[in-house]
């Protein structure tokens, strides 16, 4: 049997930080069906490695995780399978111009969070000043929490206007996450295939999310979901709208399709 590859983004899809309840049991259910079968499941998001662990350890352990928009991927077992940086004069100007205006500002540092005030957070994370006294190691991502969506798309417009040449920036809803120039989430399915090829071939790709920053994800994979509340942009770019994650799946082990995108 082909071997099928289902990347998920995580907030607004599996995991819903506002609601009661925020990771939904028959979403992780049909999660551990899904791998049982002898698919593979894995999350790509615009967070931190360490941004996901607190909330699935002992729930979901995904096959492989594409991080800081493919910034940062690593397999099931965190063994690094691409790295990427900003450059950190880019992060230094960033901080420096953002964080005096009150945006909130958090750093992924080789997967873990930086942040520059405490936080009532589950995980590990560090608390510091600046770019200067941020642990050692790559800076996978500069994220930018906003208060309105126009806020975010100037933003996110003004930034890859000033820095496109070395960074991106990809709104999600009201949050930026900026990203080293040419990486996306979309990237990092293809270098998540790329990984892949020599164990699988050429496995099918399925790729699920509910913003504007999942359209590369969407764009990039075999067959693609999102949701009837996602932006009109990415319903028109998705194969499929599905109420849920969990109707996606099960669409995705029905499917008896063979061909791909590539």
């Amino acid at each position: 049997m082909r071997q099928k590859v289902f990347a998920s983004d995580f907030d607004g899809t599996l995991y819903f930080y506002k609601a009661d309840v925020k990771l939904p049991p028959e979403n992780v259910e049909k999660i551990r069906e899904y791998q049982a079968a002898g698919h593979l499941f894995g999350l790509c998001t615009g967070r931190q490695v360490g941004g996901l662990t607190p909330f699935i350890t002992g729930l979901v352990k995904p096959d492989f995780f594409i991080t800081s928009s493919g910034a940062n991927i690593v397999d099931g077992d965190m063994k690094p399978i691409l790295k990427r940086g900003v450059d950190r004069d880019v992060a230094d100007a960033l901080v420096r111009e953002l964080n005096p205006k009150g945006y909130r500002l958090t750093l992924d540092v080789e997967g873990d969070i930086c942040v520059f005030a405490k936080m009532d957070y589950p995980g590990k994370y560090y608390v510091i000043t600046g770019v200067d006294d941020a642990p050692p190691g790559l800076i996978h991502q500069v994220s930018v929490h906003t208060e309105s969506l126009e806020d975010a798309a100037r933003l996110s417009a003004s930034i890859n206007e000033r820095y496109g040449d070395r960074v991106e920036a990809f709104q999600n809803v009201i949050e930026i996450d900026i990203a080293p120039r040419g990486c996306s989430k979309g990237k990092g399915v293809m270098a998540l295939r790329e990984h892949m090829k020599a164990r699988y071939g050429d496995f099918k790709l399925y790729g699920i999310g509910d913003s504007i920053n999942d359209l590369p994800l969407l764009e990039a994979s075999d067959v693609s979901y999102t949701f009837p509340y996602a932006p009109e942009i990415c319903q028109q770019k998705a194969d499929k709208v599905v109420d849920t994650i969990v109707d996606a799946l099960e669409d995705s082990m029905r499917d008896q399709g063979v061909g791909s995108r590539e």
